[in-house]
């Protein structure tokens, strides 16, 4: 135990102090920065990040991991629970977009072109966090939790991405068909029932698949704590957190009038990070289009994807302190530390191409009722089974278990 990161033991649970009391009070600090460097309503966004933060890191709700078990044990337990966020957020999103200004300010869903640039960057995306070791989300919450390679993934993730920004007008002349929702197609009730049904087939065929290899269906393990104990240390329940999840996910559809995403900022901090070192990022075409135009000129704070990320980095940094797992962890193989950085240029460059990531184009699409949600989610799942297959190449495991 050292000086500066007490353990601290009381009423059955423990954290630790050091790094807890200094995430504490940055994050307040962070919150009272942007409040008054833009507004109280900005303010509140990053609180939805650092509440979406500490649920993420505590039920490790990441994409990559889950799809991983499937792939290789057959074990479907995490993707059924994100089908399950996946459709409580739609049964919000769907309607609420139907009404279009539910509380007086317009909202917009997260709906994008179906074509090319979706195929090529959604399969890059899901190769890429098999290699870099999460998706969009779960770099956030594992560098909040400490993980130097996360870290690189997380800077080759913001290079792809900027990189991903030159290229994307030119992506975006290949064939494509424009936006469609499937609640404006099919209309609210059927909006919903063709997304339902097509995430319980989906549930179904991981259920199929598990029985087949196992003989039955994989249940929650019995947690090590109970009560106020496994609410500071976790694990938290997959399916209650999905369910929070997509309870947040509306928060921020209302909040900020789109719903909840992540790689736009990577892209403008990259961006900004650019400018700084005379790149001439604002010639690009991307930059001039009205919303990253905006972004660009603005600061950081003033950007809702921005401070929502600082949020979830931050909120997991403390869920890990508090859970007396915040240990920064400097040793990784070089092989490992190279596959992070392939990952997360590939994750940064698909993520633009395919209008998102795990979370924008997956979770926040298919629950705005986006045909592409559903194309991204294909792609993705077909270049995770790749990536996969390549990770032994970076000294990890993969289909075949050592």
């Amino acid at each position: 135990m050292s000086e500066t990161t007490l353990n601290v033991r009381a009423s059955g649970f423990s954290f630790d102090k050091g790094p807890a009391a200094v995430t504490a009070i940055l994050f307040v600090i962070v919150a009272v920065l942007i409040a008054r460097a833009v507004d109280i309503h900005q303010a509140v966004l990053y609180g939805l990040g650092g509440l979406l933060g500490i649920a993420l890191y505590h039920a490790s709700f990441g994409f990559t991991g889950g799809w991983r078990r499937f792939s290789v044990e057959k074990l479907g337990r995490a993707m059924r629970a994100q089908l399950l966020m996946i459709g409580i957020a739609a049964a919000a999103f769907i309607p609420l977009l139907a009404i279009g200004a539910p509380l007086g300010t317009p909202i917009v869903g997260a709906v994008a072109p179906v074509g090319v640039s979706v195929l090529v960057g959604a399969f890059m995306f899901g190769l890429g966090m098999q290699l870099g070791g999460g998706c969009g989300s779960g770099t956030l919450f594992t560098v909040g939790g400490g993980s130097a390679r996360m870290l690189l993934t997380l800077m080759f993730f913001i290079v792809g991405a900027v990189i991903g920004t030159a290229h994307l007008p030119m992506w975006l002349e290949l064939p494509s068909m424009p936006p469609m929702s499937l609640g404006t197609e099919f209309g609210i009730w059927g909006g919903l029932g063709v997304t339902f049904a097509g995430l319980a087939l989906v549930a179904l065929i991981t259920i199929w698949v598990e029985k087949r290899a196992h003989g039955s269906i994989e249940t929650a393990p019995v947690a090590p704590r109970a009560g106020f104990a496994r609410l500071l240390h976790g694990p938290w329940p997959l399916v209650g957190t999905g369910i929070l999840l997509a309870g947040l996910n509306v928060a921020t559809l209302l909040s900020a009038g789109h719903p909840w995403s992540i790689t736009f900022g990577f892209g403008l901090w990259g961006a900004k990070i650019a400018q700084g070192i005379g790149i001439p990022v604002e010639t690009w075409e991307f930059w001039n289009w009205a919303g990253p135009a905006k972004a660009l000129s603005n600061s950081v704070l003033a950007d809702n994807t921005s401070v929502m990320n600082f949020g979830i980095v931050i909120g997991a940094a403390l869920a890990a302190s508090l859970a007396g797992k915040f240990a920064p962890k400097v040793k990784v193989p070089f092989a490992s530390l190279l596959a992070a950085a392939v990952g997360g240029i590939l994750m940064g460059y698909g993520a633009r191409l395919a209008f998102g990531c795990n979370i924008g184009a997956l979770f926040s699409g298919i629950a705005s009722g986006s045909v592409h949600g559903w194309l991204w989610f294909v792609m993705a799942f077909a270049g995770s089974w790749i990536g996969i297959a390549l990770r032994p190449v970076f000294g990890m495991d993969g289909f075949k278990k050592s």
